[in-house]
């Protein structure tokens, strides 16, 4: 792995440097000259090793190997360079949560910026970690994740989105327009990739029209908007490992979908077959010289692998970089906007707008929240993850922000006046107590990396094949034992894939004791995915999804509970009474069939109630919708138009969603088309067109995409399935 400090674009476009055949290409593409002639001009340049370069990573592997067990990608991860002409390589970080590099800005994850519903945040937020990236040498940002979660307990849900198809290629797409900005931007794990400890061997079989429909949309949708590289999943699709699988790497994302970028591997065990993954259009083996630095000039004596083949992903390889050097960016950012003052208020912010309000309950009289910090002399603050640093999970995602705000040091930074009164064991009777003399108490309950994350324990090496990855030791080197491995290198078996949908037993304790104590309580729950919260929900007043939150989680926590900000985060996902209304999940398979039916589209189909649908929020105000007008279709979209009231006392943030619904044989029977936020003061009421799509309600044929039904009931609501949505309809032709 490379550690060499990276080539400033900048500096280049600058002429500081000497001139060569890369900058020269990027100079005449920017006078008008055909990308695709000057990456055929370079590709000519090339000599056969280097052209071979070009299709795994630069670093060497069990150096690079050693690097990744002090820190991983502490620096950019080197890929595609070629120095004799100037071509400056795939400098990858990874996300999606911020950059993992150095010390920078932890945003929320991505599933609490999903519960946000706002594209603009977020493509505001891709705009910041592009430049928090650009500033410390990288340029190829692999953190745009989009992979749907089929079963809540996948676990690293908390890289995602959301459960809905629609959602995840939105925000997709506006992390794509935030990063481009100061960089290339990488969509992951292409595709299907929702299981976490069996992901280096499941296989997942899917018919067509469940891929097309379900699985592959948030795919497509980042293609359109111009994402410059995907990233394959670890796991087989029918039969075959993404990595090496030419039906979605050439017969979907090129010939179809028309993606003109560049593929590359998930790390070290992304194929089996180094000649086949690259006839099968993976342009890229990452992170470092491996399988094919070790196997293609074999394959390629032995006939098994042509150089038509090579010149093809190499070709990529280039064109990809030529397209994005010679493109439109912002200027290049001072060192010092790693983890800046607007940074950190950027992530506050958006922690804020994620919070969840699940329930409100009135005591006295008055709803529990917000809490007036004016009045507030005291408060208890309870629960093993009040006082931790707990942004999410330590793989690689991990970001090393300098400091992260706890929920405790937010609440006392917001009342400094007030008497704090902090219980962080699992103590039931303390916190009762603590509790019991405050005027107002919350308990944080939830997860950890410890408790769902990437999933590296030792069992994976058992997985057949996958030692075969590895190239040879070098002299005097063997593989580290289990005692001498940490969660950089071959990791533990902390994380993985959730084994309960439920709090510990102590968390539903301390929620108890403090419950009965002190009515005034509010339950923030830190998570990714759905928690099943039925056997303690009644007991108390106020529950708060408040997810892993970043740097700043503790003030946007302190900020919502205090009034500061109105709650109006919404779920990404539905939220099942029980796990029996949830898809069969086996942590530990090897094969598994994926169909149409998850989350609230099969509580739907079932007939059952979601405990909390997706959608849905609360609010410190009331909304109503009303007055919608459906406009004409255009193309494959069409306006959705609807008057808003904010009809409380107080200023609010509500989230319009547009939903269809129609009548077809095993369909979804209501399916997200859009949504747009809208901030209204108290009483004030405004008219809003929220732009929708058809695509969800179109079905996959054997000819194509063709329309579910004939026409569609299309929903204004707060949330899938409100009773007091407004309507209109459709004709889908």
């Amino acid at each position: 792995m490379s550690t060499e400090p990276p080539t400033s674009p900048s500096v280049h476009e600058n002429g500081r440097v000497a001139d060569t055949a890369f900058w020269q290409a990027v100079s005449r593409i920017r006078d008008g000259a055909p990308i695709a002639d000057e990456a055929s001009t370079l590709l000519r340049e090339l000599t056969e090793e280097e052209k071979l370069g070009l299709l795994d990573g630069d670093g060497e592997f069990w150096s690079g190997m050693a690097a990744m067990g002090k820190q991983y990608n502490a620096t950019p991860i080197v890929m595609g360079e070629i120095a004799r002409l100037g071509v400056p390589g795939f400098r990858f970080s990874d996300g999606p949560r911020g950059v993992v590099m150095g010390e920078s800005t932890a945003f929320p994850v991505s599933m609490a910026r999903g519960a946000t519903w706002d594209l603009a945040l977020e493509e505001e937020i891709g705009r910041a970690i592009g430049a928090e990236m650009r500033a410390q040498g990288g340029n190829f940002f692999g953190g745009v994740c989009i992979n749907l979660p089929r079963h809540p307990a996948w676990g690293r849900a908390q890289e995602t989105y959301g459960e809905d198809p629609y959602l995840l290629g939105e925000f997709g797409a506006a992390l794509v327009r935030g990063v481009k900005r100061h960089g290339m931007a990488v969509a992951k794990h292409y595709a299907l990739n929702s299981m976490e400890n069996a992901r280096f061997k499941v296989d997942v079989a899917a018919d067509d029209a469940t891929l097309h429909e379900v699985y592959l949309p948030h795919f497509r949708r980042v293609v359109e908007e111009g994402a410059d590289g995907i990233m394959t999943s670890y796991n087989s699709v029918n039969g075959e490992w993404a990595g090496e699988n030419e039906t979605l790497l050439e017969r979907i994302l090129r010939a179809q979908w028309g993606f003109e970028g560049v593929t590359i591997s998930d790390f070290i065990f992304g194929f089996r077959n180094s000649a086949k993954s690259v006839r099968a259009g993976l342009d890229v083996e990452a992170p470092m010289r491996q399988q094919r630095a070790r196997d293609l000039p074999s394959d390629l004596n032995a006939g098994r692998l042509s150089w038509e083949h090579v010149e093809r992903a190499a070709r990529r390889v280039l064109t990809t970089q030529l397209r994005f050097f010679a493109g439109d960016r912002d200027a290049e950012p001072e060192p010092s906007v790693v983890f800046s003052a607007d940074h950190r208020a950027l992530s506050r912010r958006a922690a804020a707008t994620s919070a969840v309000l699940l329930k409100n309950d009135l005591v006295g009289g008055l709803p529990v929240l917000p809490w007036n910090p004016h009045v507030t002399r005291s408060v208890a603050v309870v629960g093993r993850l009040s006082d931790i640093p707990n942004t999410g999970d330590k793989g690689s995602s991990n970001v090393h922000s300098p400091h992260v705000v706890s929920p405790l040091e937010g609440i006392r930074a917001a009342v400094p006046h007030a008497t704090v009164v902090h219980v962080g064991d699992d103590d039931p009777v303390a916190a009762g107590l603590a509790a019991s003399r405050a005027d107002v108490a919350v308990v944080v309950v939830g997860y950890t990396a410890e408790d769902e994350g990437e999933y590296l324990g030792d069992s994976m090496l058992s997985t057949p094949g996958l030692r075969a990855v590895f190239p040879a030791f070098p002299p005097g080197m063997a593989m580290p034992s289990a005692e001498d491995r940490n969660d950089n290198l071959m990791g533990t078996a902390a994380g993985g894939d959730r084994v309960s949908l439920r709090l510990r037993s102590a968390d539903v304790e301390m929620i108890l004791a403090v419950a009965e104590a002190n009515p005034r309580t509010v339950v923030a729950i830190v998570t990714a995915g759905a928690v099943i919260i039925e056997e303690w929900e009644p007991s108390v007043s106020a529950i708060l999804v408040s997810w892993y939150a970043g740097s700043e989680g503790g003030h946007a926590l302190a900020d919502v509970i205090f009034g500061a900000v109105d709650a109006s985060g919404r779920l990404p996902y539905s939220i099942p009474k029980t796990e029996d209304h949830l898809p069969f999940f086996d942590a530990d398979a090897e094969a598994v069939t994926y169909d149409r039916w998850h989350g609230q589209r099969l509580l739907d189909r079932d007939g059952h109630q979601a405990a909390y649908p997706l959608g849905y929020g609360l609010s410190y105000t009331e909304f109503t919708i009303d007055d919608v007008v459906v406009g004409p279709l255009e193309g494959e979209r069409f306006g959705v138009t609807v008057r808003v009231t904010n009809c409380g006392d107080r200023p609010g943030r509500h989230v319009v969603q547009i939903y269809g619904v129609v009548d077809a044989e095993d369909f979804p029977r209501r399916s997200l088309l859009g949504f747009a936020a809208i901030d209204l003061p108290p009483g004030e009421q405004r008219a809003i067109e929220v732009t929708a799509s058809v695509r969800p309600m179109l079905r996959w044929t054997d000819s194509g995409w063709a329309p579910a039904s004939s026409a569609a009931v299309i929903e204004a609501a707060s949330y899938s399935g409100d009773p007091n949505a407004v309507s209109g309809a459709l004709s889908l032709g």
